[in-house]
């Protein structure tokens, strides 16, 4: 009995040491930080120190500098990160993800995703922010759990999901945030110092540990969130709102727009979906399918921000100050134009009255874009950027200026005369205009357009 009695005992413990062994935590984590050095760590922005203490990073405030960003020198596309925090209640702070720091992009000042750390009443922490872009993407307004989650003075735990155009975070075991966004689909991980006022005491600490990632297999271990998502595609984010941007398409009807030849929007040549406007391919001519199209409203001192995507040796334009009576004839209705080009293939790239005047968001046929300009591979998204205030024009691309000039000034007027334009009287100097989308017989698409009007006063 004894005997028997042992050997049930015996294969007792070794189920329950076999069990104990399968439950052993099989997650791929790596860790981001090894406990001593910053090695695979770079420093960006601004000057203020990282130091290592028991196994910690500590990050100190300094006067006289902008932002600082503790950096990862390797780019992360898909992920999930963990990490531990402790902030000094006087501090904001954040987590940088799938940000990059470009030289022709504000002179390298870092910019992307930020998953936020806010002590203060507002409690906004575990929340997206767009550093040094759009702002914010997903506060914690309508989420008073995740705020209340946040514990002062005290260690708290952040696991943030990239996947896709999916960011998932969460504050403590609390899910706060769940964005949906495609703007930036790569980049480093940072750690940031915000910069301080005069009236702020320097040699404030930020703390982090306990740093490990996730890239293999992400969507395996990712979790679900019950929060309802926030889209921001063809929405406002707060801030534009708050600017007096408005949708100029919405992202699913025709509303506001028409064919330039045309009294509705046409029948053909067009397409509308998943939240994509999109001019299909036709042979490559121009204006003889669909045809442009024009907004039905017009506007004087304006900006204006469109995302455009281009296929292989693609041309289509986004053009400005459009009178729809001009050239009623064949071709393309005639407005100042912000060139969209596949540079590489198309031959339009290599003609123009002026050099390069027709490659990618040049002022078409008049003035070269910078030949540095950041532009995106052929199938993914880039932003055209038009502001137009007391006649004074920019053309940006991606965040970065590329191009201004003074609309009816002499220099202006010389370019025209030079041009295909010259036929026609006072080209491009219409006080108000249509917004058109080009019909160049090539698959363009377009999304998240939005304007927003300018009080033309002289400052």
């Amino acid at each position: 009995m004894r005997t028997t009695a042992n050997t049930i005992a015996i294969l007792i413990l070794l189920i329950f040491a076999s069990c104990k062994e399968n439950s052993k935590d099989d997650t791929p984590w790596v860790d981001l930080f090894d406990g001593e050095t910053l090695n695979g760590w770079q420093k960006l922005g601004g000057e203020a120190t990282y130091t290592i203490k028991d196994g910690t990073i500590i990050g100190t405030t300094t006067h006289g500098t902008p932002n600082t960003f503790l950096s990862t020198e390797k780019f992360y596309d898909d992920f999930i990160l963990e990490l531990d925090y402790k902030v000094d209640s006087t501090m904001n702070s954040g987590i940088q993800i799938r940000s990059n720091s470009i030289p022709n992009y504000q002179n390298g000042k870092v910019h992307g995703y930020q998953v936020e750390i806010d002590p203060s009443e507002r409690a906004w922490s575990g929340g997206i922010f767009d550093e040094s872009r759009r702002g914010w993407l997903n506060p914690l307004t309508d989420n008073p759990t995740a705020q209340k989650a946040f514990k002062q003075n005290e260690w708290n735990h952040y696991r943030i999901e990239a996947i896709g155009d999916t960011i998932k975070t969460w504050i403590n075991d609390v899910p706060a945030a769940y964005l949906i966004d495609d703007k930036t689909a790569k980049g480093f991980i940072s750690l940031q110092v915000h910069s301080i006022s005069k009236d702020q005491k320097a040699g404030t600490d930020i703390i982090w540990k306990n740093i490990k990632i996730i890239t293999d297999s992400v969507s395996k271990y990712s979790r679900i969130s019950p929060l309802s998502p926030i889209v921001t595609k063809n929405q406002l984010t707060i801030d534009e709102k708050k600017n007096g941007w408005k949708l100029l398409w919405d992202g699913k009807t025709t509303n506001g727009w028409k064919g330039a030849k045309l009294e509705e929007f046409p029948d053909k040549g067009w397409k509308i979906e998943d939240g994509v406007l999109s001019v299909l391919a036709s042979g490559g001519a121009e204006s003889t399918a669909g045809g442009d199209i024009v907004t039905e409203e017009l506007y004087g001192d304006f900006e204006l921000k469109v995302d455009f995507k281009l296929t292989p040796g693609a041309n289509s334009g986004i053009k400005y100050y459009v009178d729809t009576n001009i050239n009623k004839g064949e071709g393309s209705s005639i407005g100042l134009e912000y060139q969209i080009l596949d540079d590489n293939l198309h031959p339009d790239a290599k003609l123009g009255n002026h050099e390069g005047s027709r490659t990618v968001s040049s002022l078409y046929d008049l003035i070269q874009a910078d030949v540095n300009k950041p532009i995106q591979p052929i199938g993914e998204w880039n932003t055209a950027h038009i502001i137009s205030k007391n006649n004074h024009v920019e053309h940006w691309l991606n965040g970065t200026k590329v191009l201004e000039y003074e609309r009816k000034s002499d220099a202006y007027r010389k370019l025209v005369a030079e041009s295909k334009y010259a036929k026609w009287a006072n080209f491009g100097e219409l006080e108000k205009g249509q917004i058109l989308l080009q019909d160049h017989g090539d698959l363009v698409s377009f999304k998240n357009i939005k304007i927003r009007s300018i009080n033309n006063t002289k400052e």
